[in-house]
């Protein structure tokens, strides 16, 4: 099969998972919603390996982040890699960037880690209840560190599909407005401290195969810059393990940002495939 090809069937299928996956699913508001794309993404990560299920309670209900445990390449004992997303989204938006796109992408990791495994097993982790304040992130991120569990890196996939090449397409922060372009067109990578080794390393790759990346290491870990820490990534952020976000800057160039009209057809899908294929082919180099 040519490069053409492969691109062309993983952009299928990543719009296949879109088409399940893009719908109102509060678990309160949409809980019909919610219940049918989490079935889904169960059923999708099961081709790979044992579905995990780790439950945390808020407002009285019981919630669940869905887990897949992928072994590595390696004969030796290492930590492993652990990829999240979201699935969950705000009442009354269908979320196709946010997070749609980041499961979408997390279910084809599975498929390629799980049939060529990394140097590091890798774990895959739907979050829930990310909207409400990072709670399943949370609730993860303490449990593992109550039970001393190491970490190679922690990544999480936060809206990946929004792209505009215009002029005046990017806005930021004014701390950080005069580092970075201001058309809309790469991924960022945002990591606390002790990721810069890796902000760099896969920023190279992703560059490398053929998507635009910037980087942005914070050493306050979002104290400084509080939209640098609007995901799953922060609470392992305070935990103290080395964690990225990959994101196309959410409400910083997507005006669909938590509205009704965060829809499929607003995506840039050539974008998101490239973003997918740049990520696995950095996640393949890492060292």
């Amino acid at each position: 099969m040519s490069n053409n090809q492969e691109t062309n069937k993983l952009q299928q299928r990543l719009h296949h998972h879109l088409t399940q996956i893009v719908r109102e699913r509060d678990p309160y508001i949409a809980s019909g919603g919610h219940f049918l794309v989490r079935e889904y993404i169960r059923n999708a990560l099961s081709q790979w390996g044992k579905v995990a299920t780790h439950e945390f309670k808020f407002n009285g209900t019981t919630h669940q982040n869905l887990i897949l445990n992928l072994s590595s390449a390696s004969t030796t004992e290492l930590p492993p890699i652990l990829i999240g997303a979201h699935y969950d989204a705000v009442p009354g938006t269908p979320g196709a960037d946010d997070n749609a796109t980041g499961v979408a992408v997390l279910l084809e990791l599975a498929a390629v880690f799980a049939n060529s495994p990394l140097k590091y097993p890798v774990r895959l982790v739907a979050f829930d209840l990310e909207e409400y304040g990072l709670l399943g992130s949370t609730a993860y991120a303490r449990q593992l560190k109550q039970a001393n569990q190491k970490l190679r890196l922690m990544l999480s996939l936060e809206m990946l599909g929004y792209c505009k090449n215009t002029k005046g397409s990017q806005t930021y922060p004014d701390i950080i407005k005069p580092f970075y372009s201001d058309r809309a067109n790469f991924i960022a990578l945002v990591g606390n401290l002790i990721a810069t080794p890796d902000l760099i390393r896969l920023s190279r790759q992703i560059k490398k195969n053929g998507t635009p990346c910037e980087i942005l290491p914070d050493p306050s870990s979002g104290r400084l810059i509080p939209i640098t820490g609007f995901s799953d990534h922060r609470p392992f952020w305070q935990e103290n393990y080395r964690a990225i976000m990959v994101t196309d800057t959410a409400m910083l160039r997507n005006p669909h940002y938590h509205q009704a009209s965060d829809t499929t057809d607003t995506l840039d899908l050539d974008f998101l495939t490239n973003v997918c294929q740049s990520l696995i082919a950095a996640l393949k180099a890492l060292k």
